[in-house]
């Protein structure tokens, strides 16, 4: 066990098994101390590297994170504290790694429940090894003004509370990390406050005990007294005991062992730690406070009595000139989050980015305000979906349906066009699902499956200025520009597209109107007199008729529509319905596993 003090202000620690919130206070309270160098050296998380941001004052620094405690080690070898946040499952392994570095001095664990053969082991090996172990089942300890280990002393609120931010003439060691945040509030009001705190833990076998900490406190200067605050069970406190009879302490120690309460109860009382339990009458806590009482420690005849005893403790050293009273500090200002700060009201911060369709933020995410389980136990369709999150509204369901048959009607066109053939020769290059998808999709344009919005547009413009057929496409052609959604490589007026004419069918079915799909009729009407493959294809059938379906559901504006138009919505259903057939002939090449694509010699015209 070391024999003097284990933390100072450029005391660097390594930090097991990431948790934001316990390192982020550790950096707090290090500017807080005006420490040049940040507290926490690195951060292991098995099986990650990279880094992690977190805040030193106002600057955002990266914590490097490393999946192995011998490369955090390694990498960072003035490191000497390993600050155990592992879970009690892993946290023995974990520590004992740890202590076997030789870079590690100090080791807290802070989980509860550790198997306390396992706890034995580690007390073993630091001891025969001189390290020191603090815990299992601790907050940590401090040393004011120079290093603290994860959540000891609470807020940073807190801490300014008990001035902590700079160093006092008071060690303090106890069992309790929840009453060790009491005793240094309690320790700063009538004294200077605390040098060093150290909470050893509740567990039955501590790594370390009250009376090794108070030995160190002995040995440190700058510690002109010591608190300790133990509670009943076990025999910790007798090893205290046999020190100062033994006259090893020779500065004041005020004590007050917790649990006198316990021999009100008729059996015995398991009390908030795994040791704090009375197994007999020499682990009372009048029995302790006996001893120390005997053994020259000042211990006060009740709990609520301890903080006049500490208070007269100080008071003498101060009288006989051994305590020169700290000067005052004013620590610096912590800046505040910005999302506590906006919570609290203090500050307003814009947003980066507006989202009007989707909301994850309740117990459920909404689409369009409708909450996820509304839309699977209503029945919605993949239709109802889309018009939720594409037109922010709930169309009615012939609607939707059409959309529905648009997917289905454009989801593949075999394997020869061109979006098909370049999506099978990625996936033939071994290349990922993704890459294989994106290789489709981007052929998508004017030329292959991009004519939707084109359709509708000129179609809705020729329809809207009251052209004749005749008008619109003698325009278009002095224009230079051909009809998009006219036109078709193999079908031909004797041959129509059947799925053009079951789109007409449904529409003329449900729709409350089909005048834009009427005037594409006689459009195509106009065209197949000039020649016989110039039908109306499914681009210009779906371009037409979801024209009527906006015109005609009476839930769109004209300036609703032309904007749904303009932006892309129509191309928007063929990419959705094309990326099923190309992600089925991703999955078809690779389930036949297809070698690598290479074009055949007699397919290409060589010319000079």
């Amino acid at each position: 066990m070391a024999t003097g003090q284990i933390f100072s202000r450029t005391t660097q620690a390594l930090f097991y098994n990431y948790k934001q919130l316990p390192i982020q206070r550790m950096l707090d309270f290090d500017f807080l101390c005006g420490r040049e160098t940040p507290s926490v050296a690195g951060v292991i998380n098995p099986g990650s590297e990279g880094f992690q941001k977190l805040f030193f004052g106002q600057e955002e620094i990266a914590i490097p994170v490393h999946s192995t405690i011998e490369a955090a080690c390694a990498a960072h070898p003035t490191a000497d504290v390993f600050i155990n946040f592992a879970s009690f499952r892993s946290a023995a392994a974990s520590s004992m790694a740890a202590l076997k570095q030789p870079t590690i001095r100090v080791i807290a664990i802070i989980a509860e429940g550790v198997p306390e053969s396992d706890t034995k082991q580690l007390i073993t090996y630091a001891r025969a090894n001189n390290k020191v172990v603090i815990g299992p089942a601790t907050v940590g300890g401090i040393q004011a003004g120079a290093f603290k280990i994860g959540d000891t002393a609470g807020t940073i609120d807190n801490i300014i509370q008990c001035k902590l931010y700079r160093p006092g003439s008071v060690g303090f060691v106890s069992k309790s990390g929840g009453m060790s945040n009491e005793m240094y509030n309690t320790i700063a009001r009538v004294t200077d406050g605390i040098y060093e705190g150290i909470a050893i833990g509740g567990d039955v076998f501590p790594g370390s005990t009250l009376s090794d900490h108070i030995l160190r406190f002995n040995n440190i200067p700058q510690v002109k007294m010591m608190v300790v605050l133990g509670e009943l069970g076990g025999q910790d406190e007798y090893s205290l005991v046999e020190a100062l009879k033994q006259g090893k302490v020779n500065k004041p120690v005020v004590a007050w062992v917790s649990g006198t309460c316990a021999t009100l109860f008729k059996s015995e009382v398991q009390f908030g730690h795994a040791g704090a339990k009375s197994g007999g009458e020499m682990e009372s806590a009048q029995a302790k406070n006996q001893a120390l009482r005997d053994a020259g420690a000042i211990v006060p005849t009740s709990y609520e009595a301890l903080e006049a005893a500490i208070a007269k403790t100080f008071e003498k050293l101060v009288g006989d000139g051994k305590v020169t009273p700290v000067k005052e500090v004013k620590p610096p200002q912590i800046p505040e989050d910005l999302s506590s700060a906006i919570k609290s009201g203090k500050v307003r911060a814009p947003t980066h980015i507006i989202s009007t369709i989707s909301d994850d933020r309740g117990e459920e995410p909404s689409y369009a305000g409708i909450p996820m389980s509304s839309i699977v136990e209503q029945g919605y369709g993949v239709g109802d979906v889309i018009s939720l999150l594409w037109f922010k509204r709930s169309l009615p369901r012939y609607c939707t349906h059409f959309i529905e048959i648009c997917i289905m009607l454009c989801a593949d066109h075999g394997p020869c066009v061109s979006g098909a053939h370049n999506t099978i020769v990625t996936a033939r290059a071994g290349k990922d699902l993704v890459s294989s998808l994106v290789s489709g999709l981007l052929t998508i344009g004017p030329r292959f499956g991009g004519a939707i919005d084109d359709a509708a547009r000129y179609f809705k413009d020729a329809y809207d200025r009251g052209l004749t057929p005749y008008e619109f496409v003698e325009s278009m052609k002095k224009k230079g520009i051909r009809v998009p959604g006219i036109g078709h490589r193999i079908k031909r007026g004797d041959n129509r597209d059947k799925r053009v004419e079951l789109l007409q069918r449904f529409a003329r079915t449900h729709f409350p109107s089909v005048k834009y799909m009427e005037y594409a009729v006689e459009v195509e009407n106009y065209t197949l007199s000039k020649a016989n493959n110039l039908v109306l294809n499914v681009d210009g059938a779906i371009g037409s008729l979801f024209l009527d379906l906006l015109a005609g559901s009476g839930m769109f504006s004209k300036q609703e529509i032309d904007e749904i138009v303009q932006i892309g919505y129509l191309n928007g259903l063929f990419v959705l319905a094309r990326s099923i057939g190309l992600i089925g002939h991703t999955f078809d090449q690779k389930r036949l596993k297809q070698p690598l694509y290479r074009h055949p010699w007699e397919d290409v015209l060589y010319t000079k």
